[in-house]
């Protein structure tokens, strides 16, 4: 149903007449609707297990570099190659690996930055969650 044209063949766009009637006005006094979902709790999120329900050991290979190129001179700790994983669990493990770290850090394009060279904690860290660090680079 498209507004009326003018003489110039311009479509209206001043919204046109009132509808008439309120389609959902006769929902107002009906008492024997069912009740709406009732809120919960949310679900946690699910973790990397193998197929009998165990925690998953091996989750892929990550590569952690140390990297300075582009810093000012400063060093950072980047872990990358991260497969099957979301953005939402990479940002956990980084918060998770900035606190036992000590240090500022970030998720940026797909990796995962700690500031200072701290390969061997990121290691350590990644390791305990599953994954089979390598150092990469010099």
């Amino acid at each position: 149903m498209a507004g009326r044209k003018d003489r110039s063949g311009k479509v209206s766009t001043d919204g046109g007449g009132d509808l008439g009637q309120n389609p959902f006005a006769a929902l107002g006094g009906l008492s024997n609707l069912p009740a709406g979902p009732t809120p919960t709790e949310p679900a946690p999120p699910p973790t990397a297990s193998s197929k009998r329900g165990q925690p998953n050991k091996n989750r892929g290979r990550v590569e952690i570099r140390r990297l300075t190129g582009g810093r000012g001179g400063k060093t950072v700790t980047a872990a990358s190659g991260f497969v099957g994983i979301s953005e939402a669990e990479k940002a956990q493990l980084a918060k998770r690996l900035q606190k036992a770290c000590g240090a500022g850090g970030t998720v940026k394009d797909g990796a995962i930055e700690i500031q200072g060279d701290k390969r061997d904690q990121v290691a350590a860290i990644l390791t305990e969650a599953g994954f089979r660090p390598v150092m990469a680079g010099g």
